[in-house]
């Protein structure tokens, strides 16, 4: 087995591994922070506070850094000063917290939500893609998804979207001014479920897609957030790597000097009152085969 090495510790829940100028960015939930570091772990920066629950990251093709704010529903952008300004407010478009996102090489933000209330086990809704412009506005590109969470756009303007409680991942042409167009199944690891109830759904997903990332040969790495385990999947749906670490994973990233080093952010579950409680979750290191495809 591919060896997974803790290269930090002591989180409360860390998503969205993202690899920029030759650091590893990541946001801790319940700590509220974005948060740097080298590939080791060593020179730890706080880049930002959000006190609404941080989640995905992107940059703009300026170099502001985009977060999204989960519980208020907004896109915020960190000013060249430090301070963070509010991008795009969701409010009235997402039917749930805000949760993962990517933004492409022009500026276009596309951002997942929820779409129901499933730390207070509210039955599932599917949800929605919002599309954020650079200026700000926010546009529905899809409908109907079953928990729309990590996302990649490919070097040939393909947006690819894990469904988390779907069984499925999706994918989209990005066409130039950011819709999305040729909706299709690009993985798909078992039947949508019958049941709208979270404790019934969870035991019957294959693979409970959750963050994702993109190699330079096409492989989608997976985060499976039941299987306690990383996939890599092709376009179709074959698995062709497994790795088990030994503890749920949650989010998944690529980056290091080389490409090669696959970040993942472990966690003993998802539940919100008991990792707020604790300080349990880490980030682990493994090394893979193939490197990373360099976000815009």
């Amino acid at each position: 087995m591919t060896e997974a090495i803790t290269v930090a510790e002591g989180y409360h829940f860390l998503e969205a591994p993202r690899w920029h100028e030759g650091r590893l960015w990541f946001s801790d939930f319940y700590l509220h922070d974005v948060m740097s570091m080298r590939e080791d772990g060593s020179d730890l920066r706080v880049e930002t506070h959000v006190p609404e629950q941080p989640s995905g990251l992107g940059w703009l093709p300026d170099g502001r850094l985009l977060v999204v704010s989960m519980r208020d529903r907004k896109v915020l952008r960190r000013e060249r000063d430090g301070t963070l300004a509010v991008h795009a407010d969701l409010g009235e478009h997402a039917t749930g917290h805000a949760n993962d996102m990517v933004v492409d090489e022009h500026g276009h933000a596309y951002v997942g939500d929820f779409g129901f209330d499933l730390m207070g086990g509210d039955p599932l809704e599917t949800a929605a893609l919002h599309r954020v412009d650079p200026d700000g506005r926010v546009t529905r590109v899809a409908n109907d998804l079953w928990f729309p969470n990590g996302s990649v756009i490919t070097p040939d303007n393909v947006l690819v979207v894990a469904e988390t409680f779907g069984n499925r991942v999706t994918a989209f042409d990005v066409t130039a001014d950011g819709s999305l167009t040729n909706r299709r199944s690009w993985a798909e690891f078992g039947p949508l479920p019958s049941d709208r109830r979270i404790a019934e759904i969870l035991p019957r997903l294959q693979v409970a897609g959750d963050g994702v990332c993109l190699d330079a040969e096409g492989g989608l790495w997976v985060a499976d957030a039941v299987g306690d385990r990383l996939v890599r999947v092709v376009d179709g749906g074959r698995i062709t790597d497994e790795i088990k670490p030994g503890t749920p994973v949650y989010a998944c990233g690529l980056g290091g000097a080389d490409g090669r080093t696959l970040y993942a952010c472990a966690a003993p579950d998802f539940h919100e009152g008991p990792r707020k409680a604790a300080t349990e979750a880490r980030m682990l290191s493994i090394r893979v085969a193939v490197p990373g495809v360099p976000a815009p």
